[in-house]
């Protein structure tokens, strides 16, 4: 495995974003994105050890296109230069939680899990009635010593208590969010060195499993909308 590699045409694409420099490097593109599907084999069976549920997917079908949606952005770039991965039990779709991988030059990679998307309402509802109704779990996981020392719960949030749910309650704060995540940062230097990258990755998810699975919990029986 060469993240330097992979780096290095991101770097590429970041200052040639058009299609006529993507296409006509082509060859670069799989080069690169086969030494990211490495990465993310030898990944999955290092989160294996401890999350056995994950392991019956080709990391071809986690990543994520490099194609952006541009309809309703100024910026008309057509790529986003970072490759882009989610591990869980069923696959990249968001729900259920698992493990978020980005690399992107630039200090701009991070290693992530929970719940990213705030579009789904009903899944939002489901996560705030289990954290109402399961408070000292959630307190637990997320002030264990090693999570606090390694995360901050994110996620976009109302800026009051919803209407349904008791303002006074202990996490309240918890509440107002619409999605709840965890991000943590990479920087480019880190990933010099790919083995040992690639065990600290999977030690940071391993550490992230308690609040995957809390939000799993949460979860179940959920439904994808459909297209």
């Amino acid at each position: 495995m060469n993240i330097s590699s992979v780096l290095s045409y991101l770097t590429d694409l970041s200052q040639n974003n058009n299609r006529e420099w993507y296409h006509a490097h082509k060859a670069e593109y799989k080069a690169a994105n086969a030494e990211f599907e490495a990465l993310l084999q030898a990944l999955m069976l290092r989160i294996g050890e401890f999350d056995l549920s994950i392991l019956n997917h080709d990391p071809h079908t986690l990543t994520f296109k490099l194609n952006r949606d541009t309809r309703f952005s100024r910026d008309k770039s057509p790529y986003n230069p970072a490759f882009r991965a989610h591990i869980s039990s069923m696959g990249k779709l968001p729900v259920p939680v698992g493990y978020y991988m980005m690399i992107k030059p630039g200090n701009q990679s991070f290693l992530g899990g929970g719940l990213f998307a705030d579009m789904f309402k009903d899944a939002t509802a489901m996560v705030r009635d289990y954290i109402a109704a399961n408070g000292p779990e959630w307190e637990q996981i997320v002030h264990a010593a090693d999570f606090k020392r390694h995360f901050t719960v994110q996620g976009t949030a109302l800026k009051n208590v919803p209407a349904g749910y008791d303002r006074e309650h202990p996490q309240a704060q918890f509440l107002k969010f619409k999605s709840w995540y965890l991000e943590y940062p990479v920087r480019d230097e880190e990933m010099e060195d790919a083995e040992k990258f690639m065990v600290r990755a999977a030690e940071i998810f391993r550490l992230m499993k308690p609040f995957n699975d809390y939000l799993n919990r949460a979860l179940a029986g959920f439904q994808m909308p459909e297209r």
